[in-house]
């Protein structure tokens, strides 16, 4: 599309294929020869277009529709790696059967995908070619889409190697090899930054798994205790939110600054009213499939995230629950 005027992003989808038409239709797009189109407008999305949802088959094949018709674009999230992993074998001599282990856990996160695509190999197989070929990160003349962070000094290796912004089949297969610098920028670029509980500590999420590892803000620039870092759902236990951080810890933090580019990620799970989390950093992931928000925001080259272009369809309250139960 040449005649982009402004661009509309959006968070991340798993699933939710018609809470998503819904957004794009509030965001004046239209269905027409098979895709979502809008007359001076382009969606990107932040990924994360599978896994946990009703809809999956759907939601991919609605936004692969629009990519192709040039009315988006979309950067990989870390259930499309994992999805990719989980279902690319492991070369000879690697020791690896799969890229990602068949594991209880592993399954259980992809569980809804792989039983979507059991009737439809040949589709699962498409879509993960297709997968193969999102570029990890977008970036503009005056902002950045990436999953989950702006890992720059990663980047800047990778874009030096392997050139572009999309990964090779050898760079997939490095990639899970904890001694490559690929593992670590797909780490960064699609799960962020995390660290580890002090003293050993662990604690179970709401989703039920045991974790050792918290994950932290990027941008947090005058952070004293664990509690000024951490940014997800769950909150770290009192004892240690109030611990002081440790040199080491301290600094490991990355700090995305306030004179960057702005910045558009998913990935982090927020609720309440969408708002900016600083002035040039937005997260569009409001836990749609939880029925929390579906959430977009409409750019149009302003220097500063805007709060009042935030757009959204509230799941729990505008989407009904369909007679088979299904969870939109």
């Amino acid at each position: 599309m040449s005649d982009v005027k402004g661009f509309d992003l959006i968070g991340d989808v798993h699933g939710c294929a018609f809470s998503l038409g819904m957004l794009l239709e509030r965001l004046g797009y239209r269905l027409e020869r098979g895709a979502y189109r809008h007359p001076g407008r382009q969606a990107l999305f932040v990924g994360d277009i599978i896994d946990r949802g009703p809809r999956i088959r759907e939601s991919l094949h609605l936004v692969r529709n629009m990519v192709e018709a040039g009315t988006a674009q979309v950067v990989m999230g870390n259930h499309e790696y994992n999805f990719l992993c989980y279902c690319t074998p492991g070369r000879p001599g690697s020791g690896l059967e799969y890229l990602r282990s068949h594991t209880s856990r592993h399954h259980r996160v992809l569980e809804d995908t792989l039983d979507a695509f059991e009737s439809y190999p040949q589709e699962r197989h498409d879509f993960l070619a297709w997968i193969r070929e999102m570029p990890i990160f977008l970036e503009f003349e005056h902002f950045r889409v990436i999953h989950a962070c702006w890992p720059q000094a990663l980047l800047d290796r990778f874009s030096l190697e392997y050139g572009g912004n999309r990964i090779t089949e050898d760079f997939l297969h490095r990639s899970v090899d904890p001694a490559n610098f690929e593992c670590e920028l797909m780490d960064r670029a699609l799960r962020g930054t995390q660290m580890k509980l002090p003293n050993g500590a662990v604690i179970t999420s709401k989703d039920g798994f045991q974790r050792r590892y918290f994950r932290t803000k990027f941008w947090a620039e005058s952070a004293e205790c664990y509690g000024d870092v951490v940014f997800q759902p769950d909150p770290l236990p009192d004892e240690i939110a109030g611990m002081a951080l440790s040199t080491v810890d301290r600094e490991q933090l990355l700090h995305y600054g306030e004179d960057e580019k702005l910045l558009f990620v998913g990935h982090y799970w927020r609720d309440g009213e969408p708002a900016p989390i600083t002035s040039n950093i937005a997260c569009l992931d409001y836990s749609a499939v939880k029925f929390g928000k579906l959430v977009a925001y409409r750019y149009d080259h302003e220097a500063r995230i805007d709060p009042a272009k935030f757009v959204w369809v509230d799941v729990a309250r505008e989407v009904r629950r369909p007679e088979s139960g299904d969870v939109l």
